[in-house]
């Protein structure tokens, strides 16, 4: 059997790798990018027996959720951002919310103290809201059958896939930690492993039989089959057993939630982008209006003068990020207009000193703590419909707690909200509009963003990386439209990231020359260096060509960009 198995392995690996060699990073017809090649080509297969592109990214998501536990979720939530091509824009929010026993100081101790290990409590879990998304999504955009779209996560789950290395690292990893041995982690620590109880090596295959059973119940009741009966009583019972507050009636009570996109302009492009519960949508608007003002033709890109720039920038963003946003459901008078608004931009600008770096101010706002282990996926379809897709767990693979019966990851989102109210020192904040209250949804910086042309898909992307996602959206459509970079440029030339507080500009090493480095710390800049930010997944369209071309970063070891 197990000679079967390994064999059957690589028989698989040789036939994937075989395909990979041979799928087109470009296509007239669609185009599906995301952090795994095997859900990516789940999405097109979906393009080409007819589905649109909602179809499509559902399927894609779902299958995700087998592929890349790390991210890929049913145990999580995120945000859709749609466009038709000459017609409606909208997105849906599917963010995790807090559950209804949720309190504002459950994160700190009688002292004010915050609690140790807080993220990896069944406390931490946010009520799941990937499924009620993608369902609600399917009912109003959708073309082919729900069944059709979850099927293909079934038969992965099922029939299994070759072991990745960097999922078998992470098990093997698990295997050896002290900081797993709580029994509250049973599921997690085998959660790799084959039926005998051994860690999958890699290429085996790896089958997930319980989660299999759960996308059953999906497939054939829709949102019912997870936020009500058996699903919905096993979380709650779980919760209820290991220290939870999630109810079945929290989960009965979720609604995914339709909301008007954030629209701007750059360069005559139309901006479609992410509201509140996400940040991301103003404050991408927000620092596109201001770089806008630049006279990006007398600017290297990757000079001193570029960094300094787009630094100060994504400074000024931030500090208001901080200070305003939230759960529109709960902050109903946050002043949208006014922060993407082309007046308040150039104010903002005109206050950039060109030979020194600002100050942050540290007595008023500093940026929540926010993972960098999201995924993300981009869409185009024939009709020229286009899907972008942000979903997350929180931390990689969550709260590293899950039922046994059920085959998922449960998220730990909950710790996206402010956990010490009213106090912002270091890497916390404090203020109101992100404190924990029951059936809020918590602040996010994902960034799903589509741009059009002639109200044509011009470019659709979104990435992984906290809080530095916005960031590295907004540079990569700088890249791509400022400096007219192809997409494959435009996602892989370097990064660099500031987020108000801590004051430091984060850069991706060796990708920063010396003499640079050197000239922004003598104008005041702190810089901090790390492997890579980000992990795009985008497409941009050549009407030169007529063709959609896609890429994923190359940071993204299983990546695939597939069009046809």
């Amino acid at each position: 059997m197990y000679l079967n198995n390994r064999f059957l392995g690589f028989l698989l690996l040789f036939l994937h790798g075989f395909i990979i060699t041979y799928a087109q990073n470009y296509g007239k017809n669609g185009m599906v990018v995301s952090s795994n090649q095997i859900a990516s080509e789940v999405g097109v297969e979906i393009l080409k027996k007819g589905g649109n592109a909602i179809d499509a990214s559902i399927a894609t998501a779902f299958a995700l959720a087998v592929t890349h536990p790390t991210a890929g979720n049913i145990g999580g939530g995120g945000f859709i951002v749609y466009k038709q091509q000459n017609g409606l824009a909208t997105t849906i929010d599917f963010r995790e919310k807090a559950p209804a026993a949720a309190r504002v100081d459950m994160f700190t101790n009688k002292d004010g103290d915050l609690l140790e290990n807080y993220r990896t409590t069944l406390a931490a879990v946010g009520t799941p809201g990937t499924v009620a998304g993608l369902y609600l999504a399917h009912q109003k955009y959708g073309k082919l059958p729900w069944k059709k779209l979850v099927q293909p996560a079934i038969d992965l789950a099922k029939k299994g896939f070759p072991m990745p290395w960097n999922i078998y690292s992470y098990g093997n990893y698990l295997k050896d930690s002290d900081d797993f041995e709580d029994s509250k982690f049973l599921f997690i620590k085998h959660y790799f492993d084959d039926a005998n109880g051994n860690l999958v090596e890699p290429h085996d295959i790896w089958t997930q039989p319980e989660l299999a059973r759960t996308l059953k119940y999906i497939r054939d009741k829709g949102k019912d089959g997870f936020y009500k009966g058996t699903v919905a009583k096993e979380i709650a019972a779980f919760m209820a057993a290991n220290g939870g507050l999630i109810t079945e009636e929290d989960l009965l009570n979720y609604e995914a939630i339709e909301r008007k996109p954030i629209e701007g302009y750059y360069k005559g492009f139309k901006v479609y982008s992410m509201p509140p519960p996400s940040s991301g949508g103003i404050t991408l608007v927000q620092m596109l209006n201001m770089i806008e003002q630049a006279d990006l033709n007398s600017i290297e890109f990757n000079s001193h003068e570029y960094v300094h720039i787009m630094a100060e920038v994504m400074r000024r963003a931030y500090a208001n990020r901080a200070e305003y946003l939230g759960d529109p459901d709960l902050n109903p008078d946050m002043p949208i207009e006014k922060l993407i608004s082309k007046d308040y931009a150039k104010a903002l600008f005109d206050s950039i000193d060109l030979e020194r770096a600002s100050v942050s101010d540290s007595i008023n706002f500093a940026q929540a703590y926010e993972s960098e282990q999201t995924t993300h996926l981009s869409v185009v379809d024939k009709q020229g419909n286009a899907v972008s897709l942000t979903y997350t767990l929180e931390q990689g693979y969550g709260s590293k707690l899950g039922s046994p019966k059920l085959g998922f990851i449960f998220n730990n989102e909950m710790g996206d909200f402010n956990p010490k109210p009213g106090v912002t020192s270091g890497w916390m904040i404090g203020t109101q509009p992100n404190v924990i209250a029951p059936n809020k949804r918590m602040l996010s910086s994902m960034t799903p963003t589509i741009l059009t042309k002639d109200d044509k898909p011009f470019m659709v992307i979104g990435t992984p990386g906290g809080r530095t996602i916005i960031n590295t959206v907004f540079q990569t459509i700088v890249g791509a439209i400022g400096y007219k970079m192809p997409i494959e440029d435009a996602i892989n030339v370097m990064k660099i990231h500031h987020q108000w507080m801590p004051d430091v500009i984060m850069y991706e090493k060796d990708l920063m020359s010396p003499d640079t480095r050197k000239i922004l710390e003598e104008m005041g800049h702190t810089l901090n260096s790390r492997s890579n930010l980000g992990e795009l997944m985008g497409i941009l369209y050549s009407e030169e060509l007529q063709a959609y071309f896609g890429a994923s970063d190359v940071s993204s070891v299983n990546g695939g960009a597939i069009g046809f």
